[in-house]
């Protein structure tokens, strides 16, 4: 009796190693960059390569600070964008990918992501001109060897100040390439549909003809394969610059829901790089004309080249 016992006993331990063996061999952790994003999955780049991870309905995007300040539980996937560092915890399935159950967002590398896609870095030609007129210094300096010969002190500090210039001009460079490669993913794409949403005065209310081209544009995308949209929120000058900023962000917040509840478009499919605020203004703010285009909602149906065979 008891040896019948001792082996029941054996066996299920056995049964629960097992379970509890192939549970874990389930779950899946990912650290690193999105570097694309195509209708439901998100390519991350790890330091062991490119992992790619599956977003469903079930999963929570985490952003401590709410940065972009949209309701986390429905709305929190609209900032995976191409560039963003995320921490990604979820499930392996049998293709060797990772269905997500929460992604960790880092909210300063957000709003980073957000303003370095806006265009606000350096660009290549500044760092370009500026190699040029520290050559053109340099080839001076050759040119009045016998001058400089009597400025040794001078020389040395005039060499410290150009091995420092180097040295910014390089990180510089280095700076933007990694720039640059966190964001060619954004011409990986394709537009296939496209509409902008015009708001009134300090409102964030869409009017109805608005809502009929977004219906349109959400009935556009629907018959595609693995697109995203991009919902990109401006103000005009009227008020302070964070004021706008904050408008802007409750303008795309009311395109993304009103595509959601009535367009039916998965919030998962739908990406909002940044509410631009008073920057990227399609028109001059000094006109009533101009400050009315201004106050718009872009939003842009994309499908990935490779997918669409472009």
């Amino acid at each position: 009796m008891h040896r019948k016992v001792s082996v029941g006993s054996l066996m299920a331990v056995v049964v629960l190693a097992c379970v509890l063996s192939l549970v874990a061999s389930a779950n899946a952790e990912v650290k690193g960059m999105i570097t694309t994003r195509t209708g439901e999955t998100l390519v991350v780049k790890t330091a062991d390569g490119n992992t790619t991870v599956v977003l469903t309905d079930n999963t929570t995007t985490k952003d401590d600070r709410g940065l972009f300040g949209l309701e986390k539980q429905r709305l929190s996937s609209v900032v995976l964008i191409p560039g963003l560092k995320v921490e990604v915890d979820g499930t392996a399935d049998d293709q060797g990918r990772v269905v997500a159950k929460t992604i960790t967002v880092d909210g300063d590398d957000l709003e980073s992501a957000q303003m370095i896609e806006a265009g606000l870095h350096p660009t290549a030609e500044q760092v370009a001109a500026n190699v040029k007129t520290l050559e053109d210094h340099q080839g001076q300096l050759a040119g009045h060897d016998v001058q400089l010969a009597s400025h040794k002190e001078n020389i040395a500090t005039n060499q410290q100040n150009i091995s420092g210039n180097k040295d910014k001009i390089q990180q510089n460079l280095s700076s933007i390439e990694e720039h640059s490669q966190r964001f060619a993913a954004l011409t990986e794409f394709d537009v296939k549909g496209e509409t902008t949403v015009k708001f009134s005065t300090g409102s964030s209310k869409i009017s109805a003809a608005d809502q009929e081209e977004l219906k349109k544009l959400a009935e556009t995308a629907a018959g595609l394969k693995g697109y995203i949209i991009e919902v990109m929120g401006y103000a005009d000058a009227t008020g302070g610059a964070a004021m706008n900023t904050k408008l802007s962000e409750d303008r795309a917040k009311a395109v993304i829901i009103h595509l959601v509840q009535q367009g039916n478009v998965p919030v998962r499919h739908i990406v909002a790089p940044g509410a631009m605020g008073e920057y990227g203004a399609a028109a001059p703010n000094e006109s009533k004309a101009g400050r009315a285009e201004n106050r718009r909602v872009v939003v842009k149906v994309l499908v990935n080249k490779g997918i669409a065979g472009s």
